[in-house]
């Protein structure tokens, strides 16, 4: 973690390690909490493996959806850590990443409590870094975490 370039989200939640995960990888899941409230979100394609595949469209009022993220899977590693950038498109193309290029990376482990949950945006320099963060990287990752939290404590 470089905190000139990255921006963190730690969170304990009270669910099982494996409930999480299912909440990354399923699509009708995804779909419930990627997005802050009320956004909606539509899985367009979800293919969770190294070269994979995560596209999303939007929309504000349910009707009408604009293309959201448009990225490829690095790293899968089952119910431990997810990896993800928009840096590459889902055809494996040099992407003009909107709002600000970046890999995620979601970090799952075993907790007391259920599962400590890390998230880790990397940004190429501390211009991405500082424009994420005036964004609402904080608000807007901090609601969605929340929103996953509430999903998978109530399963």
């Amino acid at each position: 973690m470089n905190p000139e370039l990255d921006l963190t989200v730690d969170r304990v939640i009270r669910a099982p390690r494996a409930a999480v995960w299912r909440a990354w990888t399923d699509p009708d899941r995804l779909a419930r909490w990627f997005l802050p409230a009320p956004s909606r979100l539509r899985v367009e394609r979800l293919d969770v493996r190294p070269g994979g595949a995560l596209v999303t469209s939007m929309s504000d009022d349910g009707v009408a959806f604009v293309p959201h993220l448009d990225a490829t899977y690095l790293v899968v590693d089952d119910q431990v850590r997810i990896v993800f950038t928009n840096v590459i498109d889902s055809s494996w193309r040099p992407a003009d990443a909107h709002p600000v290029p970046m890999t995620a990376e979601i970090a799952l482990a075993d907790h007391p409590d259920g599962t400590d949950y890390r998230v880790i945006v990397r940004h190429g320099d501390p211009a991405a870094r500082a424009q994420h963060e005036k964004l609402g990287f904080a608000d807007g990752w901090g609601m969605v975490t929340a929103q996953l939290a509430a999903l998978t404590e109530a399963e």
